[in-house]
């Protein structure tokens, strides 16, 4: 429709100027709108700013700032500015809109689903995860229907210079973020691939990763783990002395859990969802430590499945924002340690109350994720969802329904919290890009209509860690 307009307009002008002489006619020459550098055509985007454009071959790259209400439904009530990233190859290519959930990553990635489809790139940075967060903080403006709604905004803008097909992505939380962006504006997005995203119907009921935890892996390598935990806190006086001397050396409080010794309990009884979360399962089994390991290699292997920093007030700062969320709508994983019951002295006290500051107040609304779920299952159209076999969080995942339409659930074999389309079975990983390349309204070349369009870049596709964080997160 808009090129049509264009061209109706263009042959008014030519019928206008076909009756005015020469003169118009070399008036109306000079008229016609001269090419406009791609930065400043989103500069006039009301309320864009440029943070910084950063050189990468091939593309344009910048960081923003966009002006966005604190509260949708009482826009006068406030704004903050929202930070985001754009790569940019070209308005007549699809775009994908990456979410990680959290903060934005300002180093130069494609998502896998842009180097699939060959596209353009916004990632938007949650709100309330600095620098995008109000001053002062109304904490209960951080909520999924609040980001949905910076998301459609963000989307609305740009959409305006990108009007090719949009896919929504994401992992982990920022496949939840997708896929409640969705249920808010279903018709938003041409298709939308949610990695490893956890769905926690009901918070309450919390089997899922009991079964999970029993099955797992192998017997022997579930039986190791639960003796390395044992262990773990049997030393706990020697290894706690080490960890008071860490960080005192390295400036680390626990104000926020309370004390050290409640800060390693909740590291111990983590241990377990880290290992399964993120360590290559195939290898990491035969590193656990054994009982007879020294305290030095117990101390290295802690440290490297959980990282002592996680509890620490330093740690657990940039992420209050997650927690308060899983307290308040998103649910978080319960499981049992029976094993290590005569070993806790602060049963109970792995929740994320226990990480968000006392005087944020936070009361759970049950309803938030159930009307996900049903949206999901009866009205769900072009959602794709991958998790990993033997990742705990896809222990809770997203299902489809009777009303759900062209939509898929893929699992990686023995697949981490890392999984992802091609690491899927090769029937699989065909089916997944074949669809993500129909929802982009992209044409592959003959013969490779399911492979990748962009070759892979060993700089702009390393999948990192950037938006891995605690263990006990999404």
């Amino acid at each position: 429709m808009r090129k049509a307009i264009r061209c109706l307009l263009s042959l008014a002008v030519l019928i206008g100027t076909a009756s005015a002489g020469t003169a118009s006619a070399t008036a109306a020459t000079a008229a016609k709108p001269k090419a406009t550098d791609i930065k400043d055509r989103i500069l006039k985007i009301p309320g864009m700013s440029l943070v910084q454009e950063k050189p990468v071959d091939g593309y344009r790259f910048f960081v923003l700032n966009y002006t966005q209400p604190i509260d949708h439904q009482h826009p006068s009530k406030g704004t903050f500015q929202q930070r985001l990233t754009l790569l940019h190859k070209s308005v007549d290519r699809p775009t994908v809109f990456f979410t990680s959930g959290y903060n934005v990553s300002t180093d130069v990635r494609r998502s896998e689903p842009t180097q699939i489809i060959d596209g353009n790139q916004v990632s938007m940075e949650y709100r309330y995860f600095t620098p995008s967060r109000p001053q002062p903080a109304d904490w209960k403006k951080l909520n999924i229907r609040q980001a949905a709604n910076d998301q459609h905004r963000i989307f609305k803008a740009l959409h305006r210079i990108y009007d090719q097909n949009w896919i929504s992505t994401g992992g982990s939380k920022g496949g939840m973020t997708a896929t409640y962006y969705r249920r808010f504006f279903p018709d938003d997005m041409d298709g939308t691939v949610a990695y490893v995203a956890p769905n926690d119907v009901n918070n309450k009921e919390d089997s899922a990763y009991d079964r999970f935890f029993r099955n797992v892996g192998t017997a022997q390598c579930r039986a190791d783990l639960a003796a390395v935990e044992r262990e773990a806190l049997l030393r706990r006086g020697e290894i706690v002395k080490r960890y008071a001397k860490w960080a005192q050396d390295n400036k680390q409080t626990f104000n926020l859990v309370g004390n050290i010794d409640k800060a390693y309990e909740v590291l111990v009884t983590d241990l377990v969802f880290g290992f399964w979360q993120y360590q290559p399962a195939a290898t990491a089994c035969a590193e656990v430590p054994k009982k007879t390991a020294t305290t030095d290699e117990l101390w290295k292997w802690i440290d490297k499945v959980g990282g002592f920093n996680s509890y620490t007030d330093q740690g657990l700062e940039t992420n209050i924002p997650y927690y308060y969320q899983a307290g308040t709508q998103l649910g978080e994983p319960g499981y049992k340690y029976d094993h290590l019951k005569d070993l806790l002295r602060y049963p109970g006290i792995n929740n994320s109350r226990s990480f968000v500051p006392r005087d944020i107040p936070m009361s759970f609304d049950k309803n938030a994720m159930p009307d996900v779920d049903r949206w999901v299952r009866h009205h769900a159209e072009r959602m794709m969802f991958v998790n990993g076999e033997w990742d705990p969080w896809s222990s809770e995942p997203f299902r489809l329904g009777s009303g759900s339409e062209d939509s898929y659930v893929f699992k990686v074999p023995g697949g981490n919290h890392g999984s992802n389309i091609a690491k899927l079975r090769e029937a699989d990983r065909k089916e997944a890009t074949e669809a993500l390349l129909d929802w982009a309204g992209v044409d592959a070349p003959q013969g490779a209509k399911t492979a990748p369009l962009a070759p892979f870049n060993k700089k702009l596709d390393k999948r990192d860690d950037t938006q891995k964080m605690q263990m006990l997160r999404p």
